[in-house]
């Protein structure tokens, strides 16, 4: 397993409203200028199992990766996980009530299972810097976002995170 990359950001809105947006896949592209498109790919609301392509430019290309919903634990927690390139990635979010909003913490991990991506894995250290900071512009985008909006993303009363609009 490689050393996770772990980012945080306090974002200046409270739990229920920061998962609600960080996990309405839709709406990603409008949010986080990286990510050019996203595709559901399973129907229903997005919760525990939704699958979704999320297409981004990486280093100046464009990459599409397929990605599952492993776990989700609404206003606290969610893991999305991935197998590409003989790797399995999983991403872990948090969400942690703070004085003043929610702390979002995001670790970010890949196992490499295959020879060739072992050996990428050696190669591709130097780039942990780059890929955390990539990792921190989606963060610090989403913060934006969401204290941009400010009250306006709490869920209305009687509905629930999922339902709220983004």
């Amino acid at each position: 397993m490689v050393r996770p990359i772990l980012i945080e950001r306090t974002i200046a809105a409270p739990p229920e409203a920061v998962f609600a947006v960080s996990t309405d896949v839709p709406s990603w592209p409008e949010i986080v200028p990286a990510i050019d498109k996203t595709e559901l790919l399973t129907p229903g609301p997005v919760g525990l199992g939704t699958r979704f392509r999320e297409t981004r430019t990486m280093f100046g290309r464009e990459a599409t990766e397929e990605m599952e919903f492993l776990e989700f634990e609404p206003s606290t927690r969610y893991v999305l996980g991935a197998m590409s390139h003989g790797c399995r990635y999983r991403t872990t979010f948090r969400l942690t009530p703070v004085e003043g909003g929610t702390r979002l913490s995001m670790e970010f991990g890949a196992e490499p299972l295959t020879f060739f991506a072992k050996v990428m894995s050696v190669a591709m250290a130097p780039m942990r810097k780059k890929i955390g900071e990539m990792c921190g512009r989606d963060l610090d985008a989403m913060k934006a976002h969401l204290e941009a909006r400010g009250s306006a993303t709490q869920p209305a009363a009687g509905q629930s995170e999922a339902e709220s609009p983004t």
